[in-house]
């Protein structure tokens, strides 16, 4: 028999279990309107977290950072489910009408459990998303977004470039500036350096969020600068184009008030205004705020930009400009011919520096291999350096950009006038605007305007970069701006036969007369001339610059056929005789005769009715300037008598203004109604007094020399600070002076105003053997240039025996706050500068001969910090000198230079 298998199942537990499962399936049924209402109501809300995770998102999104995965799988869960769900929402109405018996029964009992279970499933799945809707961080920076800045093609840095790049990276990353200007003329560097800061965010760690670059260029536009800035955050969509430029700066601030960027600004040519373009202004105190850097050529600009650090790009020196020019012409090249290498030396040097000239040459010299074409090369280039292949098209159009800029066509003509000069030459501001005055460049609506213009003009020269201030007296302007001057002149004003620029070329005779006729400038300073023994003939000349020749002899009739001449400089020529035949000059309105040795001036000058500027500065041996001669030129605007007659003025006769010391010339220029300018000369109390108490004297007075006071112990200090206008004051040869005095006590004291030599810059005391102090000279503030000579009674320079009262005037002020240097020689009895140490914040220069009992200099070690100071002395009375401690004396060990007679006779101690 087989096996028999038996199992029994309990028909309870069966009956149970079909009981429950016909139950829930009568549930999905039952309860399928309830649920569908509340997966409506969940699934709204969903849809709201989705769109609030919507919106985090996309903030994030313009900030140029990417969803993470775990975001975009909830959004792409929920966009299913939310279908999934709308459409059992749509269908549930026909499903519900299948129901009856109250929802306990249907007619379609299968369909009904099958749709009621797919919108539990539902209702369930929609619940579990809303329960993930909470992300700490919905986007991160993308792989392919790591980097700040969007990287920028250029050339290797310029090395002469090298430390201004670190300067400005060190204030980026260091530094609490949050507005930052690169100046300097077209062609230095400014963009290239500009480009290397871009891209170094690439290679240097650093913790901004991005860095935006902006070509501004002259034409500004701010909608075009908003689009740029709205691409690179990534506003810059089909909504964006609709919106206006106050619509566009809101969104662009929401943005970037968030971040920390950097924002590179190139080529500006005006203000910019960063809240118009919707940049948040960066904090100047915090090292953590977003930066601006901006180029321009205009200093001024970084002033309008408000600039919390300016940095200007020099031109390179000779050694970088030399790497340079080697790099851009070839090893090759220079190795072609024994001779090469030395003319490109010479040919590099002409470029004066500027990257885009060494560039833009080394290239077009670049496999020259012949001597004879470098040395044609330098030819062109210290004649007229436009001919040469690729000047003219790449790199005086860049630069007259700020030709073209200049504010208006005065300020264009005295900058080309400015070319007329030798290359590298520093040029007197105030003998500038003397030419521009006499030219007629400058407007006359005032008694000061022309010359006040003058030196605004200057300024704003200097500011464009097209001048470069050598001192403060003092600009010159760079060759390759000079080259670009002329071209402009040439071929831009079509006056190439109209200037003819001979200024230091080394000419030992003038060149052929018969070329004049038509020039308007003639240049020929800074030569060997001797003779100019023809007669030219010039109707159109203008302006003529003979100075700084060796001029002799002059034909008698050499100015005979000038009828509109202007302007003509003979300063420094030597000349003894005063040149015949300037008298008919009816058209002159500038004569410059300084550094000549002329002993008088002709009555006929009386002819001269147009003159404007007379310069006698420095003509040591004039003796004999008739009476009414001054008082004649009833137009003059400047009249400069500095030093004039200073060897031979016991000589003057009665018929010269220069026989009393000064008195008959003081009162001849009480008539002139335009004077605007002076510097004069005096001889004695009652001249000076003249001076002083007109009103008109006093406020064109720029400039004293007294010189051998016989009728004076004591010269009363404080009235020359009414000459409210005094840059320059020398004291010489006056053996009875004991004291310059300023009276500080009583009711003087209470009256006296501290600083009150406020124009004062320059002053010079000679020879003045009993003369005991020169306490004055704490109360100019912005004196700069101290030189005291031959005093042999001088102890002090300040009296520290009148130390409390000047320090109560002066409360809280340094002295010499601004002084550069200082010239101390054969004082023999010197013992103290100042009772105390003071910082001397701009020292650059101290010279100490035959000073024995100075045993002390008032040098705190701040002194030191900021710059170099060069201490010129004996060796013995350097070893000597006793210092306040070991830290100052380290601070100075380094400054001291040994004098020798090849440099005192530069200086003119020997003399």
């Amino acid at each position: 028999m087989g096996n028999v298998c038996s199992f029994s199942i309990s028909c309870d537990a069966v009956l149970s279990r079909c009981l429950d499962c016909t139950i829930r399936k009568a549930a999905y049924a039952s309860e399928l309107e309830a649920n569908l209402a509340d997966l409506q109501t969940e699934l709204q809300k969903l849809i709201e977290a989705r769109n609030d995770v919507l919106r985090r998102v996309m903030v994030a999104e313009q900030r140029r950072v990417k969803r993470t995965d775990q975001v975009q799988g909830w959004l792409s869960r929920v966009e299913a489910v939310e279908t999934t769900a709308g459409k059992l929402i749509g269908d549930g109405p026909q499903e519900t009408e299948k129901l009856c018996l109250g929802g306990c029964c249907s007619k379609d009992f299968n369909s009904s459990y099958k749709f009621g279970k797919q919108v539990v499933k539902a209702l369930r799945d929609v619940k579990t998303l809303e329960g993930e809707r909470f992300f700490e961080v919905v986007a991160e920076i993308a792989p392919d977004q790591s980097s700040v800045a969007d990287e920028r093609p250029t050339e290797a840095i310029v090395k002469g470039l090298e430390s201004t790049l670190e300067d400005v990276w060190r204030c980026l990353v260091e530094e609490s500036a949050g507005i930052i200007g690169l100046y300097g003329m077209g062609g230095v560097g400014k963009t290239t350096l500009l480009t290397r800061i871009n891209n170094k965010f690439l290679e240097s760690p650093s913790d901004f969020d991005c860095v935006i670059w902006v070509v501004v260029s002259k034409d500004l536009q701010i909608e075009k600068n908003q689009e740029i800035i709205g691409k690179k955050i990534g506003l810059f969509d089909d909504s964006w184009k609709n919106k206006n430029l106050d619509e566009r700066a809101l969104e662009i601030f929401k943005i970037l008030r968030e971040k920390k960027f950097v924002l590179l600004l190139d080529d500006i040519w005006e203000r910019v205004n960063l809240n118009k373009v919707g940049v948040p202004l960066p904090s100047p105190q915090s090292t953590t705020a977003s930066k601006v850097v901006f180029t321009t050529r205009f200093i001024n600009v970084c002033g309008s930009m408000e600039a919390h650090r300016n940095f200007k790009v020099e031109c390179l020196t000779e050694k970088h400009a030399w790497e340079l020019f080697q790099m851009k012409v070839g090893e090759e090249t220079l190795k072609s011919h024994p001779h090469v290498f030395e003319l490109a030396q010479v040919v590099a040097k002409e470029c004066g520096g500027l990257p885009l000239a060494l560039i833009t040459i080394g290239r077009a010299m670049a496999y020259k291999k012949t001597r004879e074409e470098w040395k044609y090369a330098i030819e062109v280039l210290r004649r007229s350096t436009f001919e040469l292949a690729g000047l003219e098209k790449e790199v005086y159009p860049l630069l007259k950009f700020s030709y073209d800029c200049l504010p208006n066509d005065i300020i264009r003509s005295c900058f080309l006038y400015c070319c007329l000069y030798p290359e590298d030459w520093n040029t007197f501001k105030r003998n500038l605007i003397d030419c521009w005055i006499g030219e007629g460049f400058l407007e006359e609506n005032d008694r000061f305007g022309a010359h006040n213009q003058g030196y605004y003009i200057v300024g704003t020269l200097v500011h464009a970069c097209l001048l470069e201030e050598v001192e403060d007296d003092k600009v010159k302007m760079h060759d390759v701006i000079r080259d670009m001057a002329l071209w402009i002149a040439s071929e831009i004003e079509k006056e190439k036969e109209n200037i003819l620029v001979y200024a230091g070329t080394g000419l030992a005779v003038a060149p052929g007369v018969e070329g004049w006729e038509k020039v308007k400038r003639l240049l020929l300073m800074k030569n060997h001339i001797k003779h100019l023994p023809d007669i030219p003939t010039c109707p159109h000349l203008l302006t003529l610059f003979l100075s700084h020749n060796q001029l002799r002899w002059i034909s008698e009739d050499f100015f005979q056929f000038m009828p509109s001449l202007k302007v003509l400089n003979l300063s420094f020529t030597k000349r003894h005789k005063f040149p015949s035949g300037i008298s008919k000059l009816a058209s002159l309105q500038l004569i410059d005769l300084s550094y000549t040795s002329i002993r008088g001036l002709p009555e006929e000058l009386k002819a001269l009715i147009n003159l404007k500027c007379l310069n006698l500065d420095q003509t040591k041996f004039l003796v004999t300037i008739p009476r009414h001669l001054i008082s004649s030129f009833s137009m003059l605007h400047v009249l400069r008598m500095f030093g004039s007659g200073s060897s031979v003025f016991h000589e003057a006769s009665g018929d010269s203004i220069l026989f009393d010391g000064g008195e008959l010339l003081a009162d001849e220029l009480l008539g002139l109604k335009y004077l605007e300018v002076l510097d004069i000369t005096l001889r004695s109390r009652h001249a000076l007094q003249s001076v002083l108490s007109s009103h008109k004297l006093r406020s064109c007075t720029q400039a004293i020399f007294l010189q051998c006071f016989k009728d004076s112990k004591s010269i009363y200090a404080a009235a020359l600070a009414d000459l409210k206008h005094l840059k320059k004051l020398c004291i010489s040869q006056c053996e009875e002076l004991e004291e310059l005095k300023i009276d500080c006590t009583g009711e003087v004291k209470r009256m006296c105003q501290p600083y009150i030599f406020r124009s004062l810059n320059k002053v010079q005391i000679y020879s003045c053997p009993v003369l005991k102090d020169l306490t004055f000279l704490v109360f100019a503030p912005n004196l700069k240039s101290i030189d005291v000579r031959s005093c042999s009674v001088m102890k002090e320079i300040v009296s520290a025996g009148k130390s409390a009262d000047i320090a109560e005037m002066m409360g809280n002020m340094s002295p010499f706050a601004k002084l550069q240097n200082l010239q101390l020689v054969r004082l023999q009895n010197l013992k103290s500068i100042y009772w105390k140490l003071v910082p001397f914040p701009h020292l650059k220069e101290i010279i100490v001969h035959q000073c024995n009992w100075l045993k002390k200099l008032p040098l705190d070690s701040n002194s030191a910090k900021e710059h170099k100071i060069v201490i010129h002395g004996e060796e013995c009375w350097w070893n000597k000198l006793q210092w306040e401690n070991d830290a100052t004396k380290n601070a100075f060990f380094s400054c001291f230079k040994p004098l020798d007679r090849t440099f005192m006779a530069e200086r003119r101690f020997l003399t």
